[in-house]
């Protein structure tokens, strides 16, 4: 996938106000995660809702998931939000210079 198509799709699964929330919280869990449970009782959701929204920021690569014992711990990947975040500011304020082939 390209950079292009990977960051689309992290930006697409954070454009939702549910997995906005979702995210933001497992960011402040840092790398311990929290499991479905723990993570309903901060956001006050039931289980399935956020099984559903999980499963699109893990499709999206922003989440990972690690079974220990009955449980299933939700962790940021933290190198996947690095590279998102890089990616949109990589040229910041580089400046913009419009040439005749752009205007095409």
């Amino acid at each position: 996938m390209t950079t292009h198509s990977s960051v689309a799709l992290s930006l697409a699964a954070l454009g939702h106000d549910t997995r906005l929330a979702i995210y933001r919280l497992l960011v402040r869990a840092g790398d311990d995660g929290l499991n479905v449970g723990e993570i309903g009782q901060h956001l006050d959701m039931a289980a399935s809702t956020l099984a559903y929204h999980l499963g699109m920021l893990v499709d999206a690569g922003l989440v990972v998931q690690e079974r220990q014992g009955r449980q299933i711990v939700n962790r940021v990947d933290f190198d996947a939000m690095r590279r998102t975040v890089g990616f949109l500011t990589a040229e910041c304020c580089a400046g913009v210079k419009l040439t005749t082939e752009d205007a095409a």
